[in-house]
């Protein structure tokens, strides 16, 4: 156990049991709902440290058995066959103990507020911008999480100038947060008659959904105007004041929404600004805690080119991790798994890296 921190890994035992018991002995509400959480992020741990503890005894009797000149040769030649595969098992416990042991970023269960906007490439900009938009709803289906859009601003030709969504659900964030960034698309627009290849862009941002917990914003900090309505027509279009635009004053961050319930615009407007300026303080943060060290998937700059979607190959590459797939239509569809474990496995790789480096 030596490559593990043993201390670490008894004082969350010891934690888990103590909360357990604290949830049968039937708190408030209030305080059972905090426990419950915190068993929810121990458990996963403290079962995986309890099976290779259970290994790891397992491993300690048959090298005992082997050590002991009095064992009969069948249980020797028995425990001679098993040992490698409990070590084998041991080596494989002890990668996923240590990724779960890693520092976890406090945002990663929560919602997200999902930006996309359309870049260099006029009407054709706006149509993948909507692409990328329908490819994460179906992700998001998948997953079971709810997508509500939240403001929009269409293409000319279709597709989306701007979206904003929050998708909720648990761990949307972890799953989500290396899609910031800009999206680069390699296709022959419909609208083009010679049959060219275009290179289109568009500008994805995912923002952790904050609470009022999260960040405080004061009355005075904000100025919210009333404005009418704009959109494709109907009899509430331009009839009454009810869309909303609020302006962060100490930022200048501006926020609109601009459905029918003036109500439900303040809200979801106040929603999205929570989640800017929870951002903004996250990443002051980062920058502090990591100014000599950058990851290459984490950086979470936005003007990065991470991505490119190339159809007439049905190539999807991943710039930031060198991961070429091809298989384009069941991405766009929807299918990104492949794609986020990467971008986990390499971010979780360079922790431990950076872990290793600090421990030498």
């Amino acid at each position: 156990m030596a490559r593990l921190p043993v201390e670490k890994m008894n004082e969350l035992e010891r934690r888990f049991s103590e909360v357990e018991a604290r949830m049968s002995a039937g708190p408030d509400a209030e305080t059972y709902v905090r426990l419950a959480s915190e068993y929810a992020e121990l458990e996963p741990v403290v079962n995986k440290i309890r099976v290779y503890s259970a290994a790891a005894s397992e491993q300690r009797d048959l090298e005992a058995l082997l050590s002991d000149r009095t064992t009969e040769r069948e249980m020797r030649e028995l425990a001679e066959m098993e040992l490698p595969e409990v070590e084998t098992r041991i080596e494989a416990l002890e990668g996923e103990i240590q990724l779960l042991l890693l520092p976890k970023d406090a945002a990663d269960e929560k919602s997200a507020v999902l930006e996309i906007r359309a870049g260099t490439g006029g009407s054709e900009a706006a149509l993948f911008a909507g692409d990328l938009f329908r490819m994460y709803e179906r992700y998001a289906a998948g997953k079971g999480w709810k997508v509500e859009i939240l403001s929009a601003s269409d293409g000319d030709a279709g597709g989306f100038k701007e979206i904003i969504a929050s998708v909720s659900g648990r761990g949307v964030f972890s799953r989500l947060k290396f899609e910031s960034g800009v999206h680069r698309v390699q296709r022959v627009p419909e609208t083009e008659a010679s049959g060219r290849i275009h290179t289109s862009a568009a500008t994805v941002a995912v923002l952790p959904e904050a609470e009022d917990i999260d960040v405080e914003i004061r009355a005075e900090d904000i100025r919210i105007d009333t404005m009418r309505s704009s959109g494709a027509g109907g009899q509430h279009v331009n009839t009454t004041d009810s869309a909303v635009r609020i302006t962060h004053l100490p930022t200048g961050i501006i926020v609109t929404s601009s459905e029918k319930s003036q109500h439900q615009n303040r809200a979801k407007a106040m929603q999205v600004l929570r989640a800017r300026l929870f951002d903004i303080e996250r990443q002051r943060a980062d920058s502090e805690r990591s100014a000599d060290r950058k990851s290459q998937v984490g950086s979470g700059d936005r003007s990065e080119r991470i991505r490119t979607y190339n159809f007439p190959q049905g190539r999807v590459t991943d710039h930031r991790i060198n991961l070429t797939l091809y298989k384009l239509d069941a991405i766009i569809q929807g299918d990104l798994d492949e794609v986020v474990d990467a971008l986990i496995a390499d971010y979780q790789a360079g922790q431990l890296a950076q872990l290793g480096a600090q421990g030498n």
